[in-house]
C-alpha cells in the first residue's frame, strides 16, 4: 500500500468499505492465504475457551462466520457481529448476527460466557474502545479467545513469511478479489501493537490471566485472558 494508512473515522470508513466489496471471496482468500492452516488455528482458538457445552459466545468481527460456525461445531451458542454488512449477508449458517462498530456493540453488560475475535485488531479503529466492550458484556470469569497474524523471528522462516504475505498475497489477491484490499491488509500490520501492550491494554480494561503465545513459529498469534470477577 503506497498511500498512508488511514487513521480515525477515515479507517472506519475505508474498513467497513473494503470489507463489504471482498465479502464474495473472503474465505476462499483466507484459506489460500494460510494454505489451509487458519481452519485449524480457529479451532483451537475455541477450544482454549474452555468452557461448558451451550455456553453463549459472541464473536467480535466475525466477517462471513469462519470462528462462528466453529464455535457452534463445537456445542457454544454462537453470536456473530461485524462493522460490515456484506460480510454477514455471505456469512453461511449465521442465524444470530448483527451489524455493529465493535467499539459500540449493542448488548447488554454481562450477557456473554466467552468472545472471540479472529484476526481483526489491526482493523479497529479505537483497540481500547473494543477491549473495554468484549470486557463489559463478558460476565465475571468468561473466557476472551484472540487471534491475530503475527511474523516469525528472523531467520529463512521469516524472510518466506514476508515474501508470502507482502508479495504473492497480494498478487494472488488482484487476480481473485479486490487489488487495494489485498495491498492493505498487509500493511495493516503496522497497526497492531507489541504482544507485551497487548497484554497491558487488556489487563487495563478488566482482564487478568492474559496468555499470548505465538501459534506455528510464529505464523499467527493468540491471545487468552478471563473477564475478572
Amino acid at each position: 500500500m503506497t498511500s498512508p494508512l488511514p487513521q480515525g473515522e477515515a479507517k472506519t470508513a475505508y474498513v467497513r468499505q473494503m470489507f463489504d466489496a471482498i465479502a464474495p471471496r473472503y474465505e476462499l482468500m483466507n484459506t489460500l492465504m494460510t494454505l489451509g492452516l487458519d481452519a485449524r488455528w480457529r479451532q483451537r482458538a475455541v477450544r482454549d475457551l474452555r468452557l461448558a457445552p451451550n455456553s453463549v459466545v459472541l464473536d467480535v468481527a466475525a466477517g462471513t462466520g469462519s470462528l462462528t460456525r466453529e464455535l457452534s461445531r463445537q456445542g457454544h451458542v454462537a453470536v456473530a457481529t461485524d462493522l460490515s454488512f456484506n460480510m454477514l449477508l455471505a456469512g453461511r449458517s449465521l442465524p444470530e448476527r448483527a451489524q455493529a462498530d465493535a467499539s459500540r456493540l449493542p448488548f447488554r453488560s454481562a450477557v456473554f460466557d466467552g468472545v472471540t475475535c479472529g484476526y481483526a485488531l489491526r482493523n479497529f479503529t479505537d483497540l481500547d474502545a473494543v477491549f473495554s466492550e468484549m470486557a463489559r458484556v463478558l460476565r465475571p470469569g468468561g473466557r476472551l479467545s484472540l487471534l491475530e497474524v503475527a511474523e516469525p523471528p528472523p531467520g529463512i522462516w521469516r524472510a518466506g513469511f514476508r515474501l508470502w504475505f507482502q508479495r504473492a498475497v497480494p498478487f494472488v489477491g488482484s487476480l481473485l478479489s479486490d487489488p487495494a484490499a489485498y495491498r492493505y491488509l498487509p500493511a495493516s500490520t503496522a497497526y497492531l501493537p507489541e504482544a507485551t501492550e497487548l497484554v497491558a491494554r487488556l489487563n487495563a480494561v478488566g482482564f487478568s490471566a492474559v496468555n499470548h503465545h505465538l501459534v506455528m513459529g510464529g505464523l499467527s498469534q493468540q491471545i487468552l485472558a478471563t473477564r475478572a470477577s
